[in-house]
């Protein structure tokens, strides 16, 4: 749908509504001026109302959640559909979901379309993919780098959280040619609804309380998603190394990011890139030099905040990056995806303040 054509009120679907990222959309459709939330689903919870599954729900109208296989896609007549279901189950969902009604605009929020190359897909998800033909037309949703191809998609691949937390900071500086490609060093920690809803023994309370551990060491799957935008954004082949840690915390991402400046460029330079770079954007904060951002200041909001600091080996810096992993890391960019590929204005239903303390 041209941006020409919006409509006043866009009907929404969420699949896959039980899940956090499904149920941090309905929090953030409920107050989108444009969106009317026209179809919820929810598998295992089939026939149940959503302020059952989530009581902060319980004064508003929702749809009763619905299984998927009993969705006529035809008859529904969206505009939009986010799917947040779990990789694998998503090709084969939205391939019937575009073929039974391909004027509908879809947000896949899970990694299915991410990777361009199905070859490497099916290396780091163990699987061929199942809709290959669709993802050479999905588009990477990273609005801050592509917006002017979100604009015109049918089908966009939100990012990952970890993924978004380190591009923002470094995929300008590699555009740039600001630092060394080949010394990206990324230590990063994520809030534990990260790891999903469903229930599992490795994230009782028990288990992560108290304590921080690396995971996917040397072999996570976000990996593959970084080198592919920083290889595009350098102009050449990057591979990263990446450690991702879990935190006894609910939400938030904290990237610490090191880095070398090329040709001379001190860490002062660095900053100066970034801070023209997102002069102008509405959800990405460059802190003044020197500054380093905390999980707490963006929790519940859309935004990045950015610090670059100077590290005492000379030539490196120390870039740091915090975004909430259900807002800006999924739901939140995936609503702000939803206002590009709808022609509404880009902040709508996303501004927020973080919630502090």
């Amino acid at each position: 749908m041209p941006s020409s054509a919006k409509p006043a009120k866009a009907k929404i679907g969420v699949l896959g509504a039980s899940g956090y990222t499904g149920s941090e959309l309905v929090r953030l459709l409920l107050r989108h001026p444009h969106a009317e939330l026209a179809l919820l689903t929810a598998d295992r919870r089939a026939g149940q109302e959503m302020r059952t599954v989530f009581p902060q729900f319980s004064p508003f109208q929702l749809p009763t959640l619905v299984s998927i296989e009993d969705t006529d896609w035809k008859k529904v007549k969206l505009d939009l559909a986010f799917c947040a279901l779990p990789h694998a189950t998503t090709q084969k969902v939205i391939a019937d979901l575009l073929e039974k009604a391909p004027k509908t605009k879809v947000v896949d929020l899970s990694a299915d379309f991410r990777l361009a190359d199905t070859a490497a897909y099916a290396k780091w998800y163990g699987h061929e993919h199942h809709a290959p033909k669709l993802q050479r037309e999905a588009v990477y949703g990273l609005v801050e780098v592509y917006r002017e191809k979100i604009k015109k998609a049918r089908l966009v691949a939100n990012p990952g959280c970890y993924t978004s937390c380190a591009q923002l900071p470094i995929t300008p500086l590699l555009k740039a040619k600001s630092i060394d490609p080949d010394e990206i060093v990324i230590d990063a920690k994520s809030g534990m609804t990260g790891a999903g809803r469903s229930a599992k023994e490795e994230m009782l309370f028990s288990e992560v309380s108290e304590g921080i551990h690396a995971y996917g060491v040397g072999h996570h799957r976000h990996m593959a998603e970084l080198d592919q935008e920083f290889s595009l954004a350098a102009g050449r082949k990057v591979v990263v190394t990446f450690t991702p840690h879990l935190m006894p915390m609910n939400r938030g991402i904290l990237s610490t990011i090191y880095v070398r400046g090329t040709r001379g460029k001190s860490p002062e330079d660095l900053h100066a890139v970034l801070f023209k770079f997102y002069a102008k954007e509405p959800f990405v904060h460059v802190l003044p030099f020197g500054q380093t951002p905390q999980t707490r200041h963006i929790r519940g909001s859309n935004m990045t905040f950015i610090g670059v600091a100077r590290d005492r080996v000379p030539g490196r810096a120390i870039v740091v990056s915090a975004l909430d992993n259900l807002v800006k890391g999924a739901s939140g960019q995936a609503v702000q995806n939803m206002n590009m590929m709808l022609g509404y204005p880009e902040t709508t239903g996303l501004e927020q303040v973080a919630l502090f303390p």
